[in-house]
């Protein structure tokens, strides 16, 4: 073999060994950090310090980078807890949990499995809280139960550089034979009330006809009187309209009695005329004759004979 080209094929292999070092040096050495993350960093398997978002370096071989910690809210669902109540039965409850981290270095050394721990903490506290509750307060009663979870989980984890933002409970499911119970309860109320609605509703529209029937007696009463009111008044001004007339005719024949003069003789004679229409009536029984006509009678006859003889003679 020729020693040349052997040793080119050396200086090759060396070549390439040393470009390949120094890009794992390179690689091992920039670190770039995303947003909303943090890097933990160890030398020697010691916590040296907390690499924030963007480029970093680190020494390679003795440094060395933990994987990346979200510091985004994270939500985590866990599963249906079995959970005796203060009246003793058993129901399943299903809680979610919102946190965010707050201490990297505390959540990598301070604790473990922080969702296990997590985990773990929220099903005693749960227990302990729902422990003292019955039934239909823990039904009604969630926005009690989150904030007392909320309150002993925030405590708690405080310490593991973990902040609890909001602990919500999904669903509380009694025993099927509690729940059906529940539901013929719940279908009784939804009766009685719709029984209720109805009988108020009749009562306020049997109060709303009698208030129209009174509303329509009112009107029609004073249609009633304004109308007696009216015909009295027309009857009122009727008779005084009558009056006036016959005072007015009276008057007017009183005044033609007083310009012709009439003698005792003319008014007997009409008397007599107007006797027939005075007798005219079942009524008419008794006949009062004044004692002006009477002495008119005795005159008209007195002419009577007077005149007698000559037309006899004539």
């Amino acid at each position: 073999m020729n020693p040349f080209v052997f040793a080119v094929s050396a200086g090759t292999v060396v070549l390439y060994a040393v470009a390949v070092l120094v890009v794992v040096l390179v690689m091992r050495t920039v670190r770039i950090i995303p947003q909303a993350r943090a890097g933990i960093v160890e030398r020697f398997g010691r916590y040296n310090r907390t690499l924030e978002p963007g480029l970093n370096f680190v020494l390679p071989f003795m440094e060395r980078l933990l994987p990346k910690i979200d510091l985004r809210e994270q939500v985590v669902s866990f599963q249906p807890q079995a959970v005796i109540t203060k009246d003793n039965l058993n129901v399943a409850i299903d809680t979610v949990l919102y946190f965010t981290v707050t201490d990297p270095k505390a959540v990598t050394y301070e604790v473990a499995e922080p969702l296990q721990a997590i985990e773990q903490l929220t099903v005693t506290t749960l227990r302990n809280v729902v422990g003292g509750l019955d039934l239909e307060q823990a039904l009604t009663s969630r926005e009690h139960v989150n904030s007392q979870l909320r309150s002993v989980l925030d405590e708690a984890t405080g310490r593991w550089g973990i902040r609890v933002n909001r602990v919500e409970i999904k669903a509380i499911d009694p025993p099927p034979s509690i729940q059906e119970a529940m539901e013929k309860q719940m279908r009784a109320e939804r009766d009685k009330r719709a029984t209720i609605l109805i009988a108020e509703g009749e009562r306020e529209s049997a109060i709303l006809q009698a208030e129209g029937t009174r509303q329509g007696a009112i009107l029609n009463a004073e249609g009633e009187k304004q109308a007696a009111v009216l015909e009295a008044e027309g009857e009122k001004e009727a008779v005084r309209l009558v009056a006036e007339g016959e005072a007015e005719a009276i008057g007017k024949v009183f005044q033609a009695i007083h310009e012709g003069k009439p003698d005792a003789e003319l008014l007997a004679y009409q008397y007599l005329q107007q006797l027939p229409k005075i007798a005219d009536g079942e009524a008419s029984k008794i006949w009062i004759i004044p004692s002006e006509a009477l002495e008119a009678l005795r005159s008209l006859r007195s002419g009577f004979k007077a005149d007698g003889p000559g037309e006899a003679n004539s």
